[in-house]
């Protein structure tokens, strides 16, 4: 039997390069949950030494600082979002799950005939979104 067919999009937004995407979208909503960015990092499988690199390059690429951090001391360290960074996550959500909505009334109406017996003109999968 032929597996059913699913519509899966990946939004990124780019300068002259790569610069956001949905793997520093996780990785802030990460340091909101954790207030740490090694947390968040640990908690994604990825190094940190990686969350950093992208977390940076984000920042230089958007041209504004997406974190505030603070070094160990007396009551340890952590990380926030600033509210530029929080207010364009925020965006960024917002349009991914409009663009993803859309996508999948468009796979509906265009692909539903060979999507398999899961989906039907009227009803949708929902749709994933990878780095």
């Amino acid at each position: 039997m032929p597996q059913s067919l699913r519509p899966v999009i990946s939004l990124r937004l780019f300068t002259d390069r790569k610069c956001f995407g949905p793997g520093v979208a996780a990785l802030l909503h990460g340091v909101e949950g954790q207030r740490s960015l090694r947390a968040a990092a640990q908690e994604m499988g990825m190094a940190y030494s990686k969350a950093w690199r992208i977390l940076h390059e984000a920042e230089e690429q958007l041209g504004f600082r997406l974190l505030d951090s603070t070094v160990g001391g007396k009551n340890g360290g952590g990380a926030v979002l600033t509210p530029e960074g929080a207010r364009f996550l925020a965006a960024y959500d917002g349009w991914a799950a409009a663009a993803r909505a859309e996508a999948e009334r468009l796979f509906a109406q265009h692909l539903a005939p060979w999507a398999g017996p899961a989906v039907h003109p009227n009803e949708t999968q929902s749709c994933e979104t990878e780095e």
